[in-house]
């Protein structure tokens, strides 16, 4: 101890000598005698401030012991990416810490991909424009919460050269909650494990609309030092409880005067609910052969580019979709009782287990600064493993029931099998101004043989004045989900056997990112498409094969408008369709904001505006409890008003915060709005949010 305190002594001192001998060196900057000027090593005493002996000496223990001085941490130290921006290269991108769409929290409200419910955040819910899926194989269709869902394609991963924790809560009282937590750090610089936890929570207006969802995720990233190895890890837990109420049993409960409070409103169902369980576990490893180049630009975002890759990801996932009825159906929601009559235990097991090889080949110049006649071929081979197994309570037909008089669950259908994908993408990036892309999925063996997506783009560009314009096309044809095909449920039972669905696709869209304008056109053409419908003022939903083809087109347009400090922003979207009764959607859908931004006290950034969403009536669809699909029912055309927001949000060093009236405009137009049949939207709300960052 004495030996190690000698030492910072005798540093001390030599470092103070050598402050003496630099402090005689002439730093005028005059000639020599011999008329040569003589550049001399600048003073090294800082002049803004001198240390004392004991500043100067946990300056050199820190040095000794290899300890960095104070640094103020930030979100410059943080670093960004996903699964999809590692595909073929390695990417990250600052953190986003800015305002924009922040008061859009909620997954029903996201401005171009709005969403219609039930009547509260955490129930269930579907697109309100025309989105078709772009997936191939097998699949449940049972979609109605996954809006709601944490999967492998939705954590992120970070590079964090401090601990970096992230809180975000949203606050409208009891009627809405919602709670985000992130917290990730590195234990080696080039090894970051992480946690996501997300809860939502909300009473909502009317009885029996309180969602309990749960999601968490455990995430981890790997790079080895020579960066030639990556490796993406994360276990994802979903836990979703979503009450059915089966609708309110007023249909004048805007239009007539009022005698109750909302939640005081009789309900069709007081003891039924959904609980769907999403858990698994995702590996993805790849290996760059070759040579590897870097690049970088100047908004901090950076790119490894290998010349050659191959890839193993594995995918282990286990889904449990449940449905419980504990009360009488005095309203007659449900259409049918096949095997209980007053009591529901409906379930559904599905196993999943994905295995994918692929090799990827990059051909390059050695220049990165400006790549062109670049080439890549993608080749892969996926194998998925399925088994699933629907349960029913049975108290009428179970022979096992009938011996001992005990409820009886029973094992309705179960099978196994298995899917063999092959894919490749090709593209061709003549330039910086060019570039064409080819994307190919095909089925070739196991249950859902024929089944194939194609996929090709082309990007042109013609600099930041001018923009860019991608054309696309797409052809698919894909297997009806298993809800629409076999079911068997206490309330819903069909055997079916429907065709392909084929769908093709081609668009063209516009981007010019110094205008702030993008414009979108596609047209799709779907053959043999799938729905669900019941009879003329009926509920027995049911899944139907269209007969005829269907077409439909859609523009959607966004232009940003700055003036000083105000800022209007603008997206609409005009749909048409030839058969409107089966593809219900709007025609126009509508989304501006309109707000003014300033900075206070030079510390507060602040925007103050308000928020305004529109669709021209449609007729909307009706609700299957029990079967989670929404479906064409009674033609019910609801009226449809603007529906306003006005906020106030602002950066406060590491702290965003907004407040908000939600539905401000309530009463002016109407008393209120619908976007399911019989199921209200809230009322005008006020709410909070706030997310924290800390970086240490």
């Amino acid at each position: 101890m004495i030996t190690k305190k000698l030492k910072y002594v005798l540093l001390l001192l030599i470092c103070s000598s050598a402050r003496m001998a630099f402090g005689q060196i002439n730093q005028s900057g005059n000639s020599t005698t011999t008329g040569q000027s003589v550049n001399h090593m600048r003073d090294t005493v800082p002049t803004t401030k001198k240390l004392t002996d004991d500043e100067l000496l946990d300056t050199l223990r820190k040095r000794e012991e290899k300890k960095r001085d104070t640094v103020i941490f930030n979100s410059k130290f943080i670093k960004v990416t996903n699964e999809r921006l590692l595909n073929d290269s390695t990417q990250v991108f600052p953190l986003d810490t800015g305002l924009a769409n922040f008061e859009n929290y909620s997954p029903l409200y996201q401005p171009h991909s709005p969403k219609i419910g039930l009547g509260n955040l955490g129930l269930a819910e579907r697109n309100l424009l025309f989105e078709p899926s772009r997936t191939i194989g097998f699949d449940v269709g049972l979609h109605y919460l996954d809006a709601y869902l944490l999967h492998p394609e939705d954590i992120q991963y970070y590079r964090a050269r401090t601990p970096f924790t992230s809180l975000y809560l949203v606050s409208g009282g009891q009627v809405e909650q919602l709670f985000k937590l992130v917290h990730t750090q590195n234990i080696k610089p080039n090894w970051n494990v992480g946690l996501n936890y997300n809860k939502i929570g909300s009473d909502g207006l009317y009885a029996r609309q309180k969602p309990d969802h749960l999601n968490a995720a455990f995430f981890s990233w790997y790079e080895s030092p020579n960066k030639r190895y990556n490796v993406l890890g994360n276990l994802f837990f979903n836990n979703l409880k979503a009450p059915e109420n089966g609708a309110i049993t007023s249909d004048t409960v805007f239009t007539g005067t009022a005698t109750l409070s909302k939640t005081g409103i009789p309900v069709r169902l007081n003891n039924s609910r959904d609980n769907i369980r999403d858990n698994g576990f995702y590996l993805k490893q790849f290996y760059y052969l070759g040579r590897v180049d870097t690049l970088s630009n100047a908004t901090e975002t950076s790119k490894i580019l290998p010349t050659q890759r191959i890839a193993y990801t594995f995918f282990y996932n286990v889904q449990k979709y449940k449905f419980f009825q504990d009360d009488v159906d005095t309203y007659k929601v449900f259409p049918d009782y096949y095997y209980d009559k007053s009591v529901s235990r409906d379930s559904l097991a599905v196993l999943h287990l994905q295995n994918e090889f692929s090799y990827s080949f990059y051909l390059r110049g050695k220049s990165v600064s400006f790549v062109k006649n670049e080439a890549k071929l993608d080749l892969g081979i996926k194998h998925d493993y399925y088994s699933y197994s629907q349960y029913v309570r049975d108290t009428l037909n179970s022979i096992t029931s009938a011996q001992n008089g005990l409820p009886q669950i029973d094992k309705k259908q179960a099978k196994s099998f298995q899917d063999i994908t092959l894919k490749a993408k090709v593209g061709y990036r003549f330039s910086d101004k060019m570039g064409l892309d080819a994307d190919f999925q095909q089925i070739v063996q196991g249950r859902d043989f024929g089944d194939y997506l194609y996929d090709a783009k082309l990007n042109l560009s013609a600099g930041d004045k001018i923009g860019k314009v991608i054309l696309g096309a797409y052809t698919q044809n894909s297997s009806p989900p298993l809800v629409y095909t076999n079911w068997d449920s206490n309330h819903f039972r069909w055997t079916n056997s429907f065709k392909n669905v084929k769908t093709t696709g081609l668009s063209f869209n516009y981007i010019n990112n110094k205008l702030q304008f993008n414009v979108k056109a596609e047209y799709f053409l779907i053959d043999n498409y799938l729905y669900f419908e019941a009879q003329p003022n009926g509920i027995d939903a049911h899944p139907v094969q269209a007969a005829a083809s269907i077409n439909l087109i859609k523009i959607s347009v966004g232009k940003n408008i700055t003036l000083g400090r105000w800022h209007f922003d603008n997206f609409a979207v005009y749909q048409k369709t030839d058969n409107p009764a089966t593809l219900r959607t709007p025609e126009l859908y509508t989304y501006t904001s309109l707000y003014y931004g300033k900075l206070f006290f030079n510390v507060l950034n602040t925007n103050i505006g308000i928020n305004v969403r529109y669709n021209t009536p449609y007729e909307v669809p009706s609700y299957a409890v029990g079967l989670g699909q929404f479906y064409n029912g009674s033609a019910v055309k609801y009226s449809s008003y603007p529906v306003s927001t006005v906020f106030i949000k602002a950066t406060l060093k590491r702290t965003n915060l907004f407040l908000q009236y939600d539905y401000a405009n309530q009463g002016l137009f109407t008393n209120g709005y619908y976007t399911v049949n019989r199921y209200p939207m809230p009322d005008a709300i006020l709410k909070f949010g706030v997310l924290w960052h800390f970086y240490d």
